[in-house]
């Protein structure tokens, strides 16, 4: 089998013949440790552990066409401020941000490291800002849609990879446009102004999709939707089911009917409440499921049978302490899971500096063991 038909099987509660081994990706300071640990400094760490553990590297991946569903034009990125080891800047999405002057604009403009930064201000304050704001979501903008992309869409799954589609899902996009203590004023004072917001979300991603599916059909649609704490949901689940299901279950449809089979929810913390809304929505896939969150990936599996499918669920702290501790969780997790499908085991987020590369290395060799490769 390819990795595309392994990832399928697998999540689809298939056959597949082995299952993908997907440990968790590093982030810049991890791999900065991991080359003090005996990490090639010239090699890849796939293709480096691919040896560690004696395997042939794997080709394929989950792999996107480039399609944009940011906003065009974003924000001149600027600093503000700089002072006492701060910037003080304004990032690509109009947000006033504070971050250490150890980074730089690169570190906002995406996840590579772990990265703790402070919000002054939300670029939507009020409606007039609002108004605004929609001029950046044209479907036609250039360089939302890369020249080339349904091309480069056909190649990604004759060459055995995911061809994958990924966007924000409508409490995230808020969150960016106003900010979390805003936006949730908002759900309070102003549920009409959150209502016009999620609906021109949907909008846009639903003509987004249409055009796409013109062209091609994902395998994967992936919604960027980080709404819990560490014990709660960032909001009800009855403001869930009124402000944000309806965006879900519109997409899902639509993909559904296009034939895309997976629809894979990413959303950090305590997701125990949210998980039977994006069931009742068709969502069929979650990631990353965090144990220190309260996350209980075997008592959801009990509860949800074959209507949520996961990937992730392994205690990155148990990971970093390696030896015993690592394997009992790879045994409380794994096995179990594994007999019933829809899994692929790794990490319960990206993997931090404090996982060396030595219990990197045996981690995923327990991992390549439980999955077949070994």
């Amino acid at each position: 089998m390819t990795f595309r038909e392994r990832y399928l099987e697998t999540l689809l509660f298939g056959r597949p013949d082995r299952i993908p081994l997907m440990p968790g990706a590093p982030r810049e300071s991890t791999l900065a440790a991991w080359h003090g640990q005996g990490l090639p400094p010239d090699l890849p760490y796939t293709k480096a552990l691919c040896r560690e553990l004696g395997l042939e590297e794997m080709p394929g991946g989950v792999r996107s066409p480039g399609i944009s569903f940011i906003m065009i034009p974003t924000f001149e990125e600027k600093v503000l401020e700089h002072k006492d080891g701060h910037y003080i800047v304004q990032d690509w999405m109009g947000a006033i941000t504070e971050i250490s002057d150890r980074y730089d604009y690169t570190y906002i403009r995406s996840a590579k490291d772990f990265v703790t930064r402070k919000w002054h201000r939300f670029p939507v304050q009020n409606h007039a800002d609002w108004e605004k704001m929609k001029e950046r979501y044209i479907i036609d903008a250039p360089g939302r849609f890369p020249e080339g992309w349904a091309e480069k869409s056909r190649r990604i799954k004759e060459e055995g990879s995911i061809l994958s589609i990924h966007f924000n899902g409508p409490f995230w996009q808020m969150r960016e446009w106003c900010g979390l203590e805003n936006l949730c004023l908002f759900f309070a004072d102003d549920p009409a102004f959150v209502m016009e917001m999620a609906t021109f979300w949907s909008d846009f991603i639903t003509r987004m999709l249409e055009r796409i599916f013109e062209q091609v059909v994902p395998d994967r649609i992936g919604i960027s939707e980080d709404m819990a704490y560490k014990a709660h949901s960032m909001i009800s689940p009855a403001m869930t089911r009124t402000f944000l299901s309806p965006s879900y279950k519109r997409w899902v449809t639509l993909a559904k009917a296009a034939g895309c089979p997976l629809i894979d929810m990413d959303s950090d913390g305590c997701i125990d409440e949210l998980l039977p809304i994006w069931i009742e929505a068709g969502i069929n896939v979650c990631h990353p499921v965090e144990v220190a969150a309260h996350n209980d990936i075997i008592a959801f599996r009990r509860a949800y049978g074959r209507k949520m499918a996961f990937t992730g669920g392994i205690d990155k702290r148990a990971i970093a302490r390696g030896g015993a501790v690592m394997r009992a969780e790879v045994e409380r997790v794994v096995p179990p899971l594994l007999e019933e499908g829809g899994y692929i085991p790794g990490c319960d987020h990206g993997v931090p500096p404090d996982i060396s590369w030595p219990d990197y290395v045996a981690y995923s060799r327990l991992l390549a063991q439980y999955c077949g490769w070994l």
